[in-house]
């Protein structure tokens, strides 16, 4: 018994140094594990910031390609409207029809189509790849050319004005938007694409004014149901 005394004795400084070993380099593992979680952080930071410069590259690519298509619209000579032959073959679309989008202040109803490309853009409105999905939190925007035939296209939309009801129609559901705001703005103004936290915006885009256009058109609204 008093060996075992001895032996729990002299192992007892043992302890002591292993315990204030221990202590002593406790901040330091500390600090240790704080550096590493903070540089995991910012490589994560990293990562994303460099994910949202590539989309915000993506994004004001996809915003130049639609002020060509504007410009080149633009540029056509107008045509008078015409009743289409049975026999005129069908116009050709590069992406799949999303939505449609109405608004009944101006008797608008049309095809959104994936893709703001010229034949997406000649046959209907085109959702913007790079923005937000329609009903999705973010900034979806969608965008038409100001055909100059009436009733055409976004053609009527300078008649929007605020309170109006714009809808959107998926295969899954239906969103209805408030328009809250209406402005003009340069071509080259990306702000209107920018999000607003987690709410639901809907942009709609075309040129203006209808002859000779200079700017944009921007109706914004924001979703209630």
């Amino acid at each position: 018994m008093k060996s075992f005394r001895r032996n729990e004795v002299r192992k007892l400084p043992y302890i002591l140094i292993a315990v204030g070993i221990m202590l002593l380099a406790f901040p330091a593992a500390r600090e240790f594990y704080y550096d590493w979680k903070q540089q995991h952080l910012l490589d994560d930071i990293a990562d994303d910031l460099s994910k949202q410069r590539l989309s915000n590259e993506r994004l004001h690519s996809e915003y130049d390609r639609l002020a060509f298509l504007f410009d080149e619209h633009s540029q056509e000579p107008s045509a008078s409207p015409v009743s289409a032959p049975s026999d005129v073959e069908a116009p050709q679309m590069d992406g799949n029809v999303i939505a449609i989008v109405s608004i009944d202040k101006i008797d608008l109803k049309l095809p959104v189509l994936e893709g703001a490309t010229k034949q997406n853009m000649n046959v209907g409105a085109t959702h913007l790849t790079e923005t937000a999905l329609l009903g999705a939190p973010g900034n979806a925007a969608i965008a038409a050319h100001r055909a100059r035939t009436k009733g055409r296209l976004f053609n009527r939309l300078g008649e929007v004005e605020v309170g109006d009801r714009i809808a959107i129609q998926t295969a899954d559901d239906k969103f209805v938007y408030d328009v809250s705001n209406i402005k003009r703005v340069e071509p080259t103004d990306l702000s209107v694409l920018e999000n607003e936290g987690d709410e639901s915006i809907l942009t709609l885009i075309t040129c203006d004014p209808l002859v000779n256009p200079t700017h944009r058109l921007i109706v914004q609204a924001h979703l209630i149901e």
